[in-house]
């Protein structure tokens, strides 16, 4: 008997559907799968003798070669293989080239780094710098270079969606990435101009109040770190902890890594595209690294005439260099931008037809080096400081500590001197008079070395005393979370490395409490001007200060403080003060409510209720009129959208992080906010490297289909960590380097 019709659609449709599977699965394996890092089994390389590789249980590479050229070289190929489409992201973000692989929704970025002209200063770079940092980024180059060669035919997915190959990686390259982190770190630019603005538009005695000498700028990359010495300690040997706070990436922007070869051995936390580690410990000492944020930027406004280049310098005619950068972009036609470079650097900012021009440290002749590698082979105090004395920047905070039981503290990086003048404006490039004095010397940068009391503690707060000989400027922190931090530390004794994770996860806001009292105290004074806010009242009265995820006080107070701070800003600048907005205006705002000076508010309190009513206003049109239902984590939120995969319709989203609740606040210990939250935790145990712990926020790998993609999100969202595996190391695969030709 034949089947009947409808048996055979359904036998049709099922064949049809069995075909989709096998090619989808075909695809996955094809596009996804093939292109994971190969964890065990052995390649054939170059290298002078055999490498190999451990990966632990989070895929961390341990990497032991019996010279230090092998063992860069090895790092540079395992680094490819779980992060090469984020290195070729990182250098095209850098060099300006992202356009050509990503279209023009890159275009403005890639305008702005050619007029940097970040490419121009790593090629020069590359030409000046010392010979062993040449061949160790060449050494590195050469293992990326290795496995891109080998895997033309499998490269990670994004290459595939995007259509492009990466080219041949470069020192070059490795140097663009670290101009990226430069950038990311050191600029100001634009609070100049702000500032300008408001100073057009304002009184200057009060926008001076608001801008602070030590303490301009956009909100910066913030970052913990401290030192305990051994007699705070449970093993009477120092802790070291380190949390980098820095923008949300998917994968993030560390890879673990440990390193192992005649003369090094180190383990801890590398840049990739870089070679060596950042931040992280070897034998004898560990380090850890926040943000400076000296002021190493200037505009310069130029008379200069756009046609010609000829512009004016201390009453004399100058030739400005002539400069084209050529930009692809994808699906449209190829942009030509003229640039023309003063004394002072490139034409930056062009704001109606005044032209100017931007200085900054990383454009000085030399001031490109690599000093990591001397950092991860350092054994003693004297040695780390040699080291840090070639840094050329970012101006960083360095904490130390070695196994004999020290502990110091050194600011590095190249600070320039200016002499009778801020730099917190665009200043007249003409003149001459505004012209940085040289930069500080080396041997005159704040430093510590065994403290009396035992703790250092660094949040980018400002360092330099009150006397310091040299002027200062910058875009420093509030102290609340260096407070909040020394505070804990101080409160008991007998730490252990684990007990350093509670303090990196403290989410305790001084200046939220602070603002929650005046609050109730303008309520409790002036509440006849005001109804139907007594539960809130309530809750702000009870609150304890903790930014936690439940709960509408800190709600509340997330959204208090940006009418406060506004009311503030308008009062200095009418009609110019939208964009203010700068770590230091926490403690601006505290000490304005604080002294309550005349001349700003007729009546403090009134402005203090017309701020609670609007951010209640605010808080009902986000989260409803019932207060009692309001939560932080509604509004707190974390989102990283994986940069590329996420764009794929319907699958695209499983593989993005959150939206997620987040505790913290700007002003928190863990400091959280809408673009960026701890990018790793490191305590390391002086006494015991293996009792250390360190995690990334995310996963080692950046390939979608990898065990390690997502495998330390949930606990490093709890605030968990993993074991530094150092001496003993548990191997969940092997992978073995050997020449080739043997």
């Amino acid at each position: 008997m034949s089947p009947s019709p409808l048996a055979r659609i359904v036998k049709i449709v099922n064949f049809l559907i069995a075909a989709i599977v096998v090619a989808a699965l075909a695809v996955v394996y094809w596009c996804v799968w093939r292109p994971l890092p190969q964890h065990s089994g052995s390649i054939e390389a170059r290298v002078a003798a055999p490498v190999v590789v451990q990966f632990d249980a989070h895929g961390v590479p341990h990497i032991e070669a019996s010279n230090l050229e092998d063992a860069l070289f090895v790092q540079g190929y395992v680094t490819a293989q779980d992060r090469l489409w984020q290195m070729d992201a990182l250098r095209r973000l850098a060099a300006g080239d992202l356009s050509e692989v990503v279209g023009a929704a890159a275009l403005e970025s890639d305008r702005e780094s050619r007029r940097l002209r970040m490419r121009r200063i790593a090629e020069r770079a590359y030409v000046d710098m010392p010979a062993p940092d040449r061949a160790a980024m060449a050494a590195y180059a050469r293992g990326v270079n290795a496995f891109v060669n080998g895997h033309l035919g499998n490269l990670p997915l994004e290459f595939r969606l995007l259509g492009y190959q990466p080219r041949p990686w470069s020192v070059v390259d490795s140097l663009l990435i670290c101009l990226h982190m430069f950038r990311d770190l050191s600029t100001s630019w634009r609070d100049d101009l702000l500032k300008r603005d408001m100073l057009a538009h304002g009184d200057a005695h009060k926008v001076d109040f608001l801008f602070p000498a030590r303490g301009s700028g956009s909100p910066p990359p913030g970052s913990n770190a401290w030192a305990l010495s051994g007699t705070h300690t449970a093993s009477g040997k120092p802790l070291l902890a380190n949390d980098m706070h820095l923008e949300y990436g998917l994968p993030g922007i560390w890879y673990m890594t440990h390193l192992h070869a005649p003369g090094i051995d180190v383990s801890g936390v590398a840049l990739p595209g870089v070679p060596g580690i950042i931040v992280g410990h070897n034998q004898r000492i560990a380090w850890g690294i926040t943000n400076l944020g000296f002021d190493a930027q200037d505009l310069y406004i130029e008379k200069l005439d756009m046609r010609t280049g000829r512009y004016l310098y201390r009453g004399e005619t100058e030739q400005a260099r002539l400069e084209r950068e050529i930009i692809r972009v994808k699906n449209q036609n190829t942009e030509e931008m003229p640039i023309w470079v003063t004394r002072h650097g490139p034409l930056f900012v062009n704001e109606n037809d005044t032209p100017m021009a931007l200085r900054w440290i990383a454009a000085e002749p030399g001031f490109v080096q690599y000093p990591f590698l001397d950092i991860d082979r350092a054994q003693t105090w004297v040695e780390f400081r040699a080291a840090l004395e070639r840094l050329p920047g970012p101006a960083s905070n360095f904490v130390y500590a070695d196994t004999d039981g020290n502990i110091g503290y050194q600011v590095a990086g190249r600070l320039p001197v200016r002499r009778g003048y801020a730099g917190d404006v665009p200043l007249d490039g003409s003149s001459g008079n505004f012209e940085w004095d040289g930069f500080i010397p080396f041997a005159d940068l704040p430093t510590a070395f065994n403290p009396p009391g035992g703790i250092i503690a660094t949040s980018n707060q400002d360092p330099f005393p009150d006397n310091y000989p040299y002027p200062v400027g910058g875009r420093f922190a509030p102290p609340y979370r260096a407070s909040q931090v020394r505070a804990r530390l101080q409160a008991r004794q007998g730490w252990r490395a684990e007990d350093m994770l509670g303090v990196q996860c403290d989410v305790y806001s001084a200046f939220g409490k602070f603002l929650a009292g005046q609050l109730v105290a303008a309520y409790d004074n002036r509440h006849a001007h005001v109804t139907n806010l007594e539960d809130l009242v309530a809750m702000l009265r009870a609150w304890n200060g903790q930014m936690e995820i439940r709960g509408g006080a800190p709600f509340l107070i997330a959204l208090a403080f940006p009418h406060v701070r506004t009311a503030l800003a308008e009062n200095a600048a009418p009609g110019a003060a939208g964009k203010y907005d700068f770590p230091m205006s926490y403690a601006v705002v505290e000490k304005l409510l604080r002294e309550r000076p005349a001349g700003w508010f007729a009546d403090y309190d009134e402005m203090l209720l017309t701020a609670l009513v609007d951010a209640v206003e605010e808080g009902e049109r986000i989260q409803g009129r019932d207060h009692q239902r309001w939560q932080y984590g509604a509004y707190s939120r974390m989102f990283v959208p994986n940069p590329v995969i996420h764009r794929i319709p319907w699958i695209g989203k499983y593989f993005d992080i959150g939206p997620v609740p987040m505790s913290g606040s700007p002003v928190s210990v863990k400091q959280v906010t809408a673009r960026l939250a701890p990018s790793m935790r490191m305590d390391a145990d002086l006494a015991d490297w293996d009792r250390s712990l360190l995690n990334e926020t995310i996963g080692q790998s950046g390939q979608v289909l990898s065990s390690h993609y997502r495998d330390q999100w949930d606990d490093y969202y709890a605030g968990r960590s993993f074991p530094m595996q150092f001496r003993k190391i548990e191997a969940a695969s092997t992978l073995e380097f050997r020449p080739a030709g043997r």
